[in-house]
């Protein structure tokens, strides 16, 4: 039986009709078409899924579709608006990206972390990426990628204030 339901995907009203035991994950990727979302592990220990509804991080292979109605959903194509984001940026220039499968949830669990903490420690990074696996990359240049945005960020409001 399929159910309409009504969100917000990357900033744009949206309305689909899913299967009632479809996941969040298979909807993105396969109706949706939005391919930065990955399916790794499909038990949710590898955060490779991972976007944020209603700003919080989710594994998506875990998530019912049919729950995010009225919600608002941010899925890794949704974090740029026509240039990088910084995190995008830092993630770059700190060698943050190897192959690029963890990359998207990695981004997304930091996004909602400075989004609610804007200058967080490192260990309070560490726990926020502690659902992501990175096989490639490891995890010490994605912390100093995340202390990068802290520090541009604090630059800034150092210099208006």
């Amino acid at each position: 039986m399929k159910t309409k339901i009504s969100f917000v995907l990357n900033g744009v009203q949206r309305e689909h009709f899913v299967d009632e035991n479809e996941l969040l994950v298979d909807f993105i990727r396969d109706k949706l078409h939005l391919k930065g979302t990955k399916m790794g592990c499909g038990i949710g220990e590898c955060g490779a899924c991972t976007v944020l509804i209603d700003g919080q991080p989710v594994n998506s292979c875990l998530v019912l579709a049919i729950t995010i109605d009225g919600k608002k959903v941010l899925t890794i194509e949704g974090l740029s608006r026509g240039k990088l984001h910084p995190l995008q940026d830092a993630f770059i220039k700190e060698g943050a990206v190897q192959c690029g499968y963890c990359t998207p949830g990695m981004l997304l669990s930091v996004k909602a972390l400075l989004d609610e903490n804007s200058y967080p420690n490192a260990e309070e990074i560490k726990i926020a990426i502690s659902g992501n696996i990175c096989r490639c990359t490891g995890y010490s240049s994605i912390i100093r990628a995340v202390q990068r945005v802290i520090n541009i960020n604090r630059n800034r409001t150092e210099s208006i204030g």
